[in-house]
């Protein structure tokens, strides 16, 4: 049954805070998930979770703290003393130990590594640190099983016991030469039928998927999707093996990036959270929200030039608003696909195809929408005309709107530039006004004014 937080536990494990009842928050909580140990940390004020942490074994506190909101966990550690945070860190994987160490101040970095026993471990640990955070080194964990192509059967699978100890879960196991350099995998039902003294070299698979440290995480996460994997080898320009990249790594990689896009797409330029500081929040949102500013008062000047034909036309004001929310929908639709294959690199073939193709959506949404334009203008009395000029604006615009929105994403992309940028109020922007624009323009020239 799956555990459930209540009020009752709730209000139980404050009161044994408030007394101190050790022994009796050990029993209650010593064989509950670490996933669900976090959540009861999150529903708890700093002070209390951080009782609860200074209490228990690191061997589970230590797991349920990766499961913690980022800023949350960044409180707690404060409060922690240096040999406790170091004593935490022991017990995580390396990459989740880097991620943390990666949160600490600066000025004690430094003092928490050197108060971590396991030298080996605190290496490891300060190795990922070098690399880019969202590139396949800085992805990747020290831990994994490896074995030398030149070793037995049975020399094998002694060296594997030892090696797994330190391994939470066994994925793959490697094959490498004598200086390390990747070589295959093993099978493990090769390596059960196998005779104790078969030569490794014999029975491993040579052929195996694996990506560089410097490879860009977007990149590990499309290899490890086309290829249904569940963990992907590390190594670094020598070819020597460096660790791997698990999936639930990936899977909260791919979480973060997709919460960048969204706050990207809603105009926000950096990553935040609700309950970041005023400062913070509107650093993130207000440039956006100038630019949106500027979009708005291009549309003034554009309408400025027309006084004459909104004097004479003053119908036409009223559809403005019309045609720019089109051409931003419209652009916003096509962006968000194009962005969308962007990531799942299905985005291939000729560039003048994808423009036809484009341009025959555009036609038939265009269309559909300009005749629903002139029976609306039919059933309102206005003058056909008129409601032809309106017709014929909304296509264009949708055409216009159509090709920004897929090509712009497309351009940023081969600039280096995030094209998740290209769903938001970058684009719905420039097309409201393009589209004012040229309705103005069209019906200038189809009601000659």
């Amino acid at each position: 049954m799956q555990f459930q937080i209540s009020a009752e536990l709730m209000e139980q494990i404050k009161h044994l805070i408030e007394i101190e009842g050790d022994d009796q928050l050990h029993d209650m909580l010593s064989e509950i998930h670490f996933a669900d140990f976090a959540e009861i940390l999150s529903e708890l004020s700093l002070s209390k979770a951080t009782y609860l942490v200074k209490l228990l074994d690191s061997e589970k506190t230590s797991e349920a703290l990766m499961e913690l909101e980022e800023d949350f966990r960044e409180r707690i550690l404060e409060n922690l003393s240096v040999k406790e945070i170091a004593e935490e860190l022991e017990e995580m994987d390396t990459d989740d130990a880097a991620d943390v160490v990666a949160e600490l101040p600066d000025e004690i970095v430094e003092e928490v590594i050197a108060k971590i026993e396991d030298e080996k471990h605190a290496e490891d640990i300060k190795e990922l640190l070098a690399y880019d955070e969202d590139t396949a080194g800085g992805l990747m964990a020290k831990e994994l099983v490896k074995v030398k192509e030149t070793w037995t059967v049975a020399g094998c699978v002694r060296e594997m016991r030892r090696q797994a100890e330190n391994v939470t879960r066994v994925h793959s196991i490697y094959v490498t030469d004598k200086e390390g350099k990747l070589k295959g995998r093993l099978s493990l039902k090769d390596l059960l039928t196998a005779s104790a003294k078969t030569s490794i070299s014999e029975v491993y698979i040579p052929k195996v998927d694996y990506v560089s440290v410097d490879t860009e995480g977007e990149e590990v996460a499309r290899v490890m999707q086309k290829y249904d994997l569940e963990a992907i080898p590390v190594v670094d320009h020598e070819g020597v093996l460096v660790g791997r990249v698990t999936i639930d790594d990936m899977v909260d990689f791919i979480k973060e990036e997709a919460e960048k896009d969204y706050q990207m797409a809603a105009g926000i330029s950096q990553d935040v959270e609700a309950d970041d500081s005023v400062w913070e929040l509107t650093r993130a949102r207000l440039p956006w929200l100038i630019l949106g500013l500027f979009g708005g008062l291009g549309s003034v000047f554009i309408m400025e030039g027309f006084e004459e034909a909104l004097s004479k036309y003053k119908e036409l004001f009223f559809f403005t608003p019309l045609i720019a929310a089109m051409a931003g929908n419209v652009g916003v639709q096509s962006s968000a696909i194009i962005v969308q294959g962007l990531a799942n690199d299905n985005v291939k073939g000729s560039l003048f195809n994808r423009l036809l193709k484009e341009i025959g959506l555009s036609l038939i949404s265009g269309v559909t929408l300009g005749i629903l334009v002139i029976l609306f203008g039919f059933v309102d009395g206005m003058d056909l005309l008129f409601s032809f000029t309106i017709a014929i604006s909304l296509l264009c615009v949708i055409i216009v709107a159509a090709l920004i929105g897929t090509f712009v994403p497309i351009i940023l992309d081969k600039q280096g530039i995030d094209p998740a940028i290209a769903t938001g109020p970058f684009i719905t922007t420039s097309n409201d006004i393009f589209g004012i624009f040229l309705f103005f323009y069209l019906a200038k020239v189809i009601l000659g004014f």
